[in-house]
């Protein structure tokens, strides 16, 4: 059998990461239209993306042999950001190395510890919000997540050093905000270039200002000998499997790619939940109902499960470089190419999901998610480390949030999807009105 590509748009490769840019949710839909269940997109200066939408293939995806399809070769695009030792780019052994030093860190108990301080910083943020005015709550979203990364992983303290941070990281991660960045990185000679001109003027010297302060961070933590529970403490007690501790380059990247996987999706995930529930009113009766009972939080967990599945912030999870030609769901592919599991399509499959564009919890209290049908933070050896993390921010600010507000839409219509870098957040910053609850909100019958 002859390795081969399934079929895509035959448009110029600019256009067709124009169209990605311009329209995220769109184009995969067009596509899956006119050629089925499985595309092929090109992208400039990238190998030919698979779009894969099925969940048996998926499944064969994420269970490949790790010598097969490398993620971390397909991933390049990250490496300006989030350097060459992050566990996101490492392929086979050094992966599982890397992974194994990550995981203590985010293990349940050691993520509840961190409770309090998520509590803390969302009450600082809501309690400077004023009733009956517009406010745009991406913004604010953005940053109660970048704080609590800064505090619950890096490790700061309230102070000088951690303004300096928030303020460096905020102008860093905004260089997202162009489409030049979905483009792999440039050689050392144009990227000094266009730091001088162009979308990206002055993104070395801002990556390097956030990493002077990461590396004063981590010598000041190394000679410490204090305890702590944020990430940053678990990766300085870490040892590599010939016993020696991680490098500080290679801290400075685990870092960075804990705070690019853990901030935009968060903060995104968390715009998108407040957009969709100030529009499904039965949904959002509900929902205040349970949080005002204290009676457990399933229909929470239903709540953000629901809003993953109906606009998961990244709706390709990491493409697979394919290192030979590989046989998946009965097509064999050629060396070189990169399968992709787009989580967008197989969210709204109607084979897998009935109504996939009604925004329905209950469907989650019906049957939890699937391995291979339910993929916001990917699957297989390479799901995300930081999903309970994520999982517990959420339900600290939603219900924070609607104990204390009514959300009314300051536009009638859905907010449209735009990018940032890989992700996709509400077009429009969730923009609502407040107003302060001041009675019981009835459960819908």
């Amino acid at each position: 059998m002859q390795p081969s590509l399934p079929p895509g748009p035959s448009y110029p490769r600019l256009i067709q990461v124009i169209g990605i840019w311009t329209r995220p949710y769109a184009v995969f839909e067009r596509c899956r239209e006119r050629y089925g269940k499985r595309f092929t997109l090109s992208l400039p200066f990238s190998p030919p993306f698979v779009a894969i939408t099925e969940p048996d293939q998926v499944k064969e995806i994420y269970t490949a042999p790790p010598d097969v399809l490398h993620p971390g070769e397909g991933s390049r695009i990250l490496e300006p950001l989030v350097g060459r030792n992050s566990v996101i780019l490492l392929d086979e052994d050094p992966h599982m190395e890397q992974r194994k030093l990550m995981l203590p860190a985010f293990h349940g108990e050691r993520m509840q510890r961190l409770t309090a301080l998520v509590e803390e910083v969302t009450e600082q943020e809501i309690s400077s919000w004023r009733s009956d005015a517009t406010i745009e709550l991406m913004p604010r979203m953005q940053a109660l997540t970048l704080e609590v990364i800064l505090r619950a992983i890096f490790g700061f303290d309230p102070g000088p050093r951690l303004d300096a941070m928030r303020e460096r990281l905020s102008a860093l991660l905004a260089y997202g905000d162009s489409p030049v960045t979905l483009l792999p990185e440039p050689p050392d000679w144009l990227l000094r270039l266009t730091n001088r001109t162009g979308p990206l003027r002055g993104f070395l010297d801002t990556r390097n200002e956030v990493d002077r302060l990461v590396f004063e961070q981590i010598a000041e933590r190394r000679s410490d000998s204090r305890d702590g529970d944020d990430v940053l403490a678990m990766l300085l007690a870490a040892r590599h499997e010939d016993g020696s501790p991680m490098s500080d380059q290679e801290l400075r990247d685990e870092l960075i790619t804990l705070l690019a996987a853990g901030h935009e999706t968060t903060a995104s995930t968390l715009g998108w939940a407040f957009e969709r529930l100030a529009r499904e009113d039965d949904v959002r009766r509900r929902l205040i109902a349970e949080i005002d009972s204290g009676d457990g939080d399933e229909y929470l967990t239903a709540t953000i499960q629901e809003t993953l599945r109906d606009r998961p912030v990244l709706p390709n999870t990491e493409p697979r470089l394919a290192k030979e030609p590989v046989e998946v769901g009965g097509w064999f592919y050629p060396e070189g190419c990169a399968l992709v599991a787009n989580a967008y399509l197989l969210h709204h499959d109607p084979d897998v999901y009935p109504d996939p564009y009604a925004f329905r919890p209950e469907r989650f209290l019906e049957e939890p998610p699937g391995t291979y049908t339910w993929i916001p933070f990917g699957g297989g050896r390479r799901r995300c480390l930081g999903a309970s993390f994520a999982m517990l921010e959420m339900k600290i600010v939603l219900p924070a949030v609607l104990s204390r507000f009514e959300l009314r839409p300051s536009e009638p219509a859905p907010e449209p999807p735009r990018r940032r870098n890989i992700s996709v957040r509400p077009g429009r910053g969730s923009r609502f009105v407040l107003e302060r609850r001041r009675t019981p909100v009835p459960v819908p019958a």
